[in-house]
């Protein structure tokens, strides 16, 4: 190896050395952010209970405390909007016994779906379903996808919708009722304003803040469809909400979107969930997921 080889492959790794340090320091950083943020808020609230397994941020944790809440298990599942299904919401919950139905518009990430999870899409643990979901046909779509599960859709017991944009409608528009919704909103506005973009079937988000609706949008919407908004996750990120009849005493705080906004966090979700949560996501053959059901 020449010097200037030598000299370029040294400056490389001093590179390499320092961005991992630097991602180190902005991790410990983040922990630090969320325990000063978590002391502030009342013990109770699912904050406190949020972890990542699979989820983009903390919503794992959350969503385990809420059926803990509510006495569910074990249940089936919808998420619309799941990219490559490595980091979505209700992986974890495969994995611990549910069944379910992914709906992805992407043709790229349903390739790589239906390569990674082979086995579940085998074994009727998980139904994949391709294609854009939109007010009009997302109950037909939900229903044909039940069906090769050889469930009711009348038995969901969790719905996430993540297609960031026009996830109110798809909210609206849905005539299930599913014990637990889950479902993004942007963080920008703050918790007083009620805010809602055009609906536009063509959107697609652009990486900027133009991107769903805010949370006192969303729990109105919610209201309508019989929900009570929960809680939401640390980031800012997404809002969970329970169906009335199972709203009960464990939910022992103010349940208004005052209360429980949390503004967009979105730099905790660099600085820990997706650079500290240990080695990428990855999927494979497990014993328990190899068994019959």
């Amino acid at each position: 190896m020449s010097e200037k080889d030598k000299n370029q492959e040294a400056t490389i790794s001093l590179l390499n050395s320092h961005y991992y340090q630097q991602r180190r320091i902005a991790g410990y950083h983040a922990r630090n952010e969320i325990e000063f943020l978590k002391n502030k808020i009342p013990p109770g609230r699912l904050e406190h209970y949020g972890y990542k397994v699979y989820s983009q941020n903390d919503e794992d944790g959350i969503i385990e405390e809420i059926f803990n809440k509510i006495g569910v298990s074990k249940g089936v599942f919808c998420e619309i909007g799941v990219e490559n299904g490595l980091e979505c919401n209700s992986l974890y919950l495969l994995h611990k016994g549910w069944r379910g139905v992914w709906i992805e518009a992407n043709e790229n990430y349903c390739t790589a779906i239906k390569s990674k999870f082979s086995s579940l899409l085998n074994r009727k643990r998980l139904v994949l379903a391709s294609g854009y979901a939109t007010p009009d046909n997302i109950n037909q779509a939900i229903k044909e996808s039940f069906n090769l599960l050889d469930a009711s859709e009348l038995d969901i017991d969790f719905l996430s919708i993540d297609i960031d944009g026009m996830d109110i409608y798809l909210l609206s528009s849905i005539l299930l009722k599913p014990k637990v919704i889950c479902i993004e909103y942007n963080g920008k506005f703050p918790a007083h304003v009620s805010k809602k973009p055009v609906f536009d079937p063509t959107f697609q988000w652009r990486g900027g803040d133009f991107m769903g609706s805010s949370l006192l949008a969303i729990e109105e919407a919610a209201e309508k469809k019989g929900y009570r908004l929960v809680g939401t996750n640390i980031t800012g990120s997404n809002a969970f909400f329970v169906r009335h009849d199972l709203v009960n005493d464990d939910f022992n705080y103010e349940l208004t979107s005052e209360n429980l906004y949390n503004p967009c966090r979105y730099w905790l979700t660099f600085d820990l969930f997706s650079h500290c949560a240990g080695h990428p996501a990855d999927f494979g053959s497990y014993v328990d997921l190899s068994e019959e059901l």
